[in-house]
Order: C-alpha cells, then sequence, then structure tokens
C-alpha cells in the first residue's frame, strides 16, 4: 500500500509540475500581447488630456477645434480598417508570429512619431498610426490568445487582457494630468520592446495543423499545453479534423464558381451567421452601454458636472480607478461565476443605474430637486463599476470563444470591421449627442440602447466557460454527426 501511494502522489507530482510548466509558458507568450494591449491603452487615454494641454499651451480652444477634438479621440478606429482587411490575409497565409511581429515594429514607429509632434495635426497623423495596433485588437491579438491557451486558462488571460487595456487608458490619464503628454510616448515606446519576445514562441498549433504541418503541430501544442489528457484529447481532435479537410480539399474542384458559391453556402450556415450576430450583439453591448465614452470624455463629462476643471481631473483619475478595481473583481467573479451570468446580470445592473443617473439629471433640469454633486458623482462610479465587471472585461473573451474555427478567417474580419467602425462613429458622435440630448439624454440613449442588446444576449447567447473551442462551435451546428463535425472544426 506504502509503494502504491508513493506511485500515485509521483505521478500526481509530475501532473502539477506540467501544469505548473504549461501554465507559465502560456503566461509568457499572453504577457506579450497583454504589453502591446497596455499600450493599445495609452493610445485611448492620450486624447483625454492631450488635447486640453494642447489647448492650454496655446492659450486658446482652437488650438484644438472642436471638430479636430473629435477626429484625434475617434481616428484610430477609422484608420484600423483597412488593416482589418490585411492582418487576417496575412495570419492564414504566413502564420499568428509574423502579423504580430508587423504590429509591433508600427507600433513603435507610430508612438516616435508621436513624441516629436508638437501640435495637434501631427498628434492626428501619429493617431492614424496606430490604426494597426487598434486592428491588432480583434484579429491577430485575439487569435492569439484563444489557440496558444488551454480553456483551463483562456478565460484569465482574457479577462486579464481587458484589464490591462484600461490600466494603458489610466496611466495616460495619470501622466497627462500631472506630467507633459510626451511621457505618455516614452512608456508606450519601452512597453513596446517586450513583446518582441515573439520570438521565442513556437508558431500557432492551430495555423501549423491547417497547412499540414502536424509534426510541428504536435510539438507546439505539446510545448504550449503539457501531455495531459484533456491535451491530447484536444489535439488528436484538432489534426483529425484538418486531416479530414485536407483529404476533402484535394478531391474539391477550386474553381471561381465554386469559391462564390461556397462563400454564400457559407454565409447561410448556422455555423457561420449565429455566432457573428451574437458577436455583433456583445460588441454593441460593449459601446452602447456608454462606459467607454464616458472614459474617453471623462475629463468633459465631470466638468459639466462639477463646474470645476481641476476637480474634473481629480474625478477623472478616481473614477477610472474604481473602474480598474472593478475589472479586477469582475476577473476574480469570472473564477466562480458563469460566463452568461455575470455579463448579462452586471449589464443589467449596470442599466439600471444609467437610467437612474438620466431620471436624476432630467429631474435638475426641470428644477423638480436640487442637484447634489455628491450624488450625481456616485450614481456614474457605480454605474461604472458594475460595467466594468461584465462587459468590460468579457465582451473580447466571448466573441473570441463564440466564433468559429472554421469560419475564423471569414467572421473575424466582419466583426472587427463592425466594431472598429461602430466604436469610432460612437466616439466621434458622442460631443454632438451630449451637445443636443444634454447628459441626462444622452444616458437615456445609452441605457435603452444597451438594453436592446443586453436582452437580445439573454435570449439567445449561450455559456462558454471552460469549453474547448470546438465544444462551442458545435453547439451552433444544425447537425452534430462525426464527419460532419470534422469538418466543421477546420480553420479556413
Amino acid at each position: 500500500m506504502d509503494t502504491y501511494d508513493s506511485i500515485e502522489n509521483t505521478v500526481e507530482g509530475e501532473k502539477e509540475k506540467n501544469n505548473w510548466t504549461s501554465f507559465r509558458r502560456q503566461l509568457f507568450i499572453t504577457s506579450g500581447v497583454c504589453s502591446i494591449y497596455f499600450v493599445l491603452g495609452l493610445c485611448y487615454g492620450i486624447p483625454n488630456v492631450v488635447i486640453p494641454q494642447l489647448r492650454k499651451e496655446a492659450n486658446s480652444t482652437e488650438a484644438v477645434s472642436e471638430e479636430m477634438a473629435s477626429w484625434i479621440t475617434s481616428v484610430h478606429g477609422y484608420s484600423a480598417l483597412p488593416w482589418i482587411l490585411v492582418l487576417p490575409v496575412m495570419t492564414r497565409l504566413l502564420g499568428r508570429k509574423i502579423p504580430f511581429i508587423l504590429v509591433c515594429m508600427n507600433t513603435l514607429i507610430g508612438y516616435t512619431m508621436f513624441y516629436c509632434s508638437n501640435n495637434a495635426t501631427f498628434v492626428l497623423i501619429s493617431e492614424i498610426m496606430q490604426g494597426s495596433l487598434a486592428a491588432s485588437n480583434m484579429t491577430v491579438l485575439i487569435l492569439i490568445v484563444t489557440e496558444y491557451t488551454t480553456p483551463k486558462y483562456r478565460g484569465i488571460f482574457m479577462t486579464v487582457k481587458s484589464t490591462i487595456f484600461f490600466w494603458g487608458v489610466w496611466i495616460a490619464n495619470a501622466t497627462g494630468t500631472f506630467f507633459h503628454w510626451k511621457k505618455i510616448a516614452i512608456y508606450a515606446l519601452v512597453f513596446s520592446i517586450y513583446p518582441f519576445t515573439v520570438f521565442f514562441w513556437p508558431e500557432s498549433p492551430s495555423w501549423l495543423a491547417m497547412k499540414g504541418k502536424f509534426t510541428e503541430c504536435a510539438a507546439a501544442h505539446h510545448w504550449l499545453k503539457g501531455y495531459g489528457n484533456d491535451s491530447e484529447k484536444e489535439l488528436n481532435n484538432l489534426i483529425k479534423a484538418q486531416k479530414e479537410y485536407l483529404k476533402l480539399r484535394m478531391g474539391r474542384n477550386r474553381t471561381i464558381r465554386s469559391r462564390i458559391k461556397g462563400f454564400f453556402e457559407k454565409m447561410t450556415t448556422k455555423g457561420f451567421y449565429a455566432p457573428l450576430l451574437l458577436s455583433i450583439c456583445v460588441m454593441s453591448l460593449y459601446n452602447f452601454s456608454g462606459k467607454f465614452v464616458c472614459t474617453m470624455y471623462s475629463i468633459e463629462l465631470i466638468k459639466k458636472i462639477t463646474n470645476s476643471e481641476s476637480t474634473a481631473y481629480l474625478g477623472m483619475l478616481i473614477l477610472e480607478a474604481v473602474t480598474i478595481l472593478s475589472m479586477h473583481f469582475g476577473s476574480v467573479l469570472s473564477r466562480f461565476l458563469r460566463r452568461r451570468t455575470l455579463l448579462l446580470g452586471s449589464s443589467f445592473l449596470g442599466i439600471i443605474f444609467l437610467l437612474i443617473l438620466s431620471m436624476y439629471l432630467y429631474l435638475i433640469s426641470l428644477k423638480i430637486i436640487d442637484e447634489n454633486k455628491v450624488v450625481s458623482i456616485s450614481l456614474l462610479t457605480i454605474f461604472s463599476m458594475t460595467i466594468s465587471c461584465g462587459p468590460m472585461i468579457l465582451a473580447c473573451s466571448v466573441y473570441g470563444e463564440l466564433t468559429p474555427i472554421r469560419f475564423r478567417s471569414s467572421s473575424l474580419p466582419l466583426l472587427a470591421l463592425y466594431s472598429e467602425f461602430l466604436m469610432a462613429s460612437v466616439l466621434k458622435i458622442s460631443p454632438y449627442i451630449f451637445k443636443a440630448l444634454k447628459l441626462h439624454g444622452a444616458f437615456l440613449f445609452y441605457g435603452l440602447s444597451a438594453s436592446v442588446f443586453a436582452f437580445i444576449l439573454y435570449k439567445f447567447l449561450p455559456e462558454t466557460k471552460d469549453k474547448t473551442l470546438q465544444e462551442i462551435e458545435k453547439y451552433f451546428q444544425e447537425t452534430c454527426t462525426t464527419k460532419d463535425l470534422s469538418k466543421q472544426l477546420i480553420v479556413k
């Protein structure tokens, strides 16, 4: 019995060691991705502090007009659109590493120009150059995190990644509050160097299998995820599905007509359009909740509430600090709650507080009640806390998991184009919404819009926590025979 217990303890010890090694290797890779996400957060945090500083330096609001300010805030979303078409093609032909290296190099060049900028025009150009960085968020980076990590750790890495982004926003805001805005560029350049650890990464096992490089696929998969039962099962399913696909493809006549026909057939397949539409709803909820708008225009919003510029800067830092803490709290909750429960629960709570804030400000505008700035800021803070626990950390995680392996090269660019265009447009028109509808009307608009998408997700969103990408994809298939499933697990 003692010998048996000793052998069992040894086996358990080896499993523990292998699990820890796999975790460290996955952490090593995702830390490079998180570093780029931090730099992306700096990019989005820059307009909030650079615009007031440029106006103050010139002693004139005309140094950065309202039109120019809205472009500086939103232009990286529009400049991302062409990159969204280019990067997926590169990830399919060249793998995941080379496009990631290209993004890192372009980021370094963009922030070098930002450091050398001396007026709003050059700042705008440097922001335009960050289009590849913004586009990588929903193309290259999401592929790396989902394909290089196991289901056990994937949720953690995805939520932490989202939190790191807002750390970048907060650091940019804090730096611009107390120092000259060019110091932000120094942080960005430093954190843009670390992701070049990509030269020490293996290539994605999914991409290697797609190319028929099954030996290299197995080696990369084992290096990343070890030799456990779940890991071996995932690897066998991946290789089996890709071999079946390669056989089918070799016997297929790939004429232009057949490709066009195949494209339209794919568009009408439930496995393609169902997860795509749900992902669109998730990203719409993220943008129409109003939280990201409040982050990007926090100084202006708080200034309107408090009528004090110094209070606005301090309130902005406190509000964003609370946001980050709430996101960390949400990351902890995600370990215990189901993904769907946390996303929808926090969304509905956030919408309720947003509508309450809208009603409170409306009653003040009618002079029915007297304004209490503490109450206004408190309601805005509670709204930020609830939304930060859910949509702000889970949106990318959920759509990254919903996107089917078979249709990734088609659905990810479509989703990325929609998301970046929507985010840029919402940021671009928000100043005009606040001006036309006032604060109470704008908050009502965001609350009602978010309610629509939250309800749709409540009706149709499945649970994705602790499920492999193959299991999630299988959920959306109309038929689930073994032969059909082998065709459905293919990266196209």
